[in-house]
Order: C-alpha cells, then structure tokens, then sequence
C-alpha cells in the first residue's frame, strides 16, 4: 500500500467509493476494492490482545501476506453489540489518498430525480417520545445516569440508489466528515459521514475525539454563535459530555503509559449540529496494542451506549423496538503494523437498492424532555436526508 495521487488512482478512490471500501479521512483517506477473505469473528473482548478476535485478526493478516498482498489491511464495520458477526475483510488492493484531491474527484454531479415513494419513522413520535420519558425516569435513579436512545427511518425510493450520486452528494455537503462505504456481505451498502473520531493509532500514539452534546445551528451567524455559547454553557449537555470523558479515562489509563485529558471541551460543528467535543491523546503501554484492540476497548463508549454500560444496555434492549445492528458501531481500517483509524457509525444509512434505512440517536440524561430529543434525532437525520435532497 501506498499514497498516490495520479488520475488512475483517484479514479480508483471514485469507484471503491460507490463499490468497494472507501474511508475519507483529514489523517490517511483510504480506498480499497477486492475481497481476500472476510471476518466475522464477533469483537467481543476484542480488546484482549491474546483473544480470539485479536488471534484471528493476526492470523488472516499474515495468510494474506503469505499469498501476496504486502500491505494487507483489516477494514469494515464492527457492530453496535460486539457480540454479533463482525462485517470485517481484508482487500485484494488498497491505496491511501489525500482528502482534497478526492473530494475533487468526488465533485456532486447531476441525476435524474428518484422520488421518494414511502418514508416511515421507527419508532413513531408518540412511542419514541414515551420511550424518552421512560428513560428519564430511569435516570433519575442511582442505577442509571445516561442512555442512549436512537430511532430508525426507512424510505423506499422509486428506482434503485445511485450509490455513486449519493456518495457525492455526502462528500460535497460534509467536508469534514469522516465519510465512509462499506459494501456488505449480504449485499447492500453501508454508508455515511460521520463526524465522530473513536480512535486514531500510528506508531504506538493514539487519538480519540469524543463528543456528546449538541445542539441545531442556525443559519443566521450571530443567532449561531449565541448557540455554541449556549451549548458550551447547558449543565444538561456538559454534564453528559463529562459522563463519557470519565469512562473514557477509566478505561484508557490501566493501557496508557501517557494520557492527555484536556479540562474543557470544545465546540465542532457540522452542516447542521454544534457539538460539545473533547481531543484526547496518549501513548500505550504495551507495544502489541493496535488500532484494533484500542477501538474495541472504548467500544461502545458512553455517547452511543449510556453510563454504566451494562445498565445502559439493558435499557435499550428494552426500550428500543429493532436491533441496531452496524449503526452505533465502528467503521475504519487497521494494518499489519497496529495503525488504523475507527469512527463511530453514526449519521449513516443503509442501502439495498431502492430500500434506505437511516439511524440517529440521542443522549437522555435527568433534564432531557421527549421533545427536544425527538427534534435533535430528527436534525441527525438530516445529514443523510439532505443528500436525499430532502430535509
């Protein structure tokens, strides 16, 4: 593997884009077609360096540089509940790009209208409203004080999804979104712009960007500004963003030899959302972690899960009428060296022909109201729907 910049292999970065393993990134943008072999091994306690996630891991990267492939990687999606399958594989041919050239590459192009046919909400608003409730009870109590919960919409289109349009579409309106396609065992697509960094590893170093807290901008710039200050102020957000950053710190110190937390969080934005975001960098302890055992270790964190993570679990498990299975999971890549980045499978859809499926999900917390999270799970959807061209 290596960087190129030619014509032929941003061609090659298009076409993983709508047909292969594509993972946009500002770090290392990477393009992959081919299949080696596939692995579903279930990243349960992936994170143990002598598991059986981890051995399979390790035994599929060298078979494949065995047979030829003197760069192999591990790239995919790994589950919201890291019990089931992994959608994990390792490509016959990759290529790591630079972000500007391909977004270039990538420039939106026109298409012919594909109309909507049916759009319908997973849960309701009634039931998606009671659930909240249910959940701010529950956090009211001393077992619980976060959860996670997330809705689905399904739309049926008229005609087939162009993958290649909408993956443009993505691109052109989340620059700074890890935009990502990951084509699918079963067929179909997986696909999104994420905005959310869960681990970043190069060299034994590692970078994580957690963010939990957010709120709709507005497109008049002095109202916009008056809502990031009123984000960085809410007691309601900065104490859910404070819930993820001490589990985080609990589970990454026994691992690091180095570890960086800053005091605040800062704000990041979207197209359409502010963000409560904390960087956070360390250096690990043992040299045989990888990319891999590091992003299992905070997978599923707080912000796509909820505090404590077996209570948290529960609750979904209840209160959620479908299984999450790839959303609220990870996407990324890892090499043979440990290095690789994982984002959380967030602001992302599903796609098998003319049949779309897109998640988002909210943190409930003691002051969240079934409003306010309907409306913010529903600004979430946006990101996928305005590449819909709709709103």
């Amino acid at each position: 593997m290596e960087w190129l910049t030619s014509e032929s292999t941003l061609q090659f970065a298009a076409d993983a884009a709508a047909s292969g393993f594509f993972f946009m990134s500002p770090w290392r943008s990477l393009a992959a077609k081919g299949c080696f072999t596939t692995i579903s091994t279930p990243a349960f306690e992936g994170e143990r360096l002598t598991g059986r996630f981890q051995q399979d891991i390790r035994r599929h990267l060298s078979e494949a540089k065995r047979q030829g492939i003197h760069h192999p990687i591990v790239a995919g999606a790994i589950p919201f509940d890291v019990r089931q399958p992994s959608a994990l594989f390792i490509p016959e041919t990759s290529v790591f790009c630079e972000r500007n050239s391909v977004q270039q590459q990538m420039s939106p192009r026109e298409d012919e209208p594909n109309p909507i046919l049916r759009r319908h909400a997973l849960p309701e608003q009634p039931e998606f409203m009671q659930m909240v409730s249910k959940a701010v009870a529950a956090t009211s109590s001393s077992q619980l004080d976060k959860v996670v919960l997330s809705r689905l919409m399904d739309i049926v289109t008229e005609k087939p999804v162009d993958i290649d349009y909408l993956m443009r579409q993505l691109i052109f309106q989340n620059p700074n979104s890890y935009t990502f396609h990951v084509p699918l065992a079963q067929g179909g697509s997986l696909l999104g712009a994420s905005p959310e960094l869960l681990l970043r590893m190069h060299d034994q170093r590692y970078y994580t960007h957690p963010l939990a807290g957010s709120a709709r901008r507005d497109r008049d710039c002095e109202k916009d500004r008056v809502v990031g200050e009123q984000l960085m102020n809410s007691r309601k957000d900065r104490y859910e963003h404070q819930l993820v950053i001490d589990a985080l710190r609990d589970v990454l110190q026994p691992r690091s030899q180095r570890l960086a937390i800053p005091a605040e969080p800062k704000l990041l934005t979207t197209g359409t959302l502010w963000h409560l975001g904390t960087p956070i960098e360390g250096e690990v302890r043992h040299g045989a972690e990888n990319a891999l055992s590091l992003a299992c270790l905070l997978h599923p964190t707080p912000a796509l899960s909820g505090y404590p993570h077996a209570s948290a679990m529960q609750m979904i498990a209840e209160l959620e009428p479908f299984d999450r299975d790839l959303f609220g999971g990870i996407v990324g890549w890892c090499d043979e060296h440990g290095n690789g980045e994982w984002v959380v499978t967030i602001r992302c859809g599903k796609v098998t022909g003319n049949r779309v499926r897109l998640f988002a999900g909210a943190g409930i917390v003691p002051d969240s109201t079934p409003e306010s999270e309907w409306r913010e799970t529903g600004v979430k959807l946006n990101t996928m729907l305005r590449a819909f061209g709709l709103n």
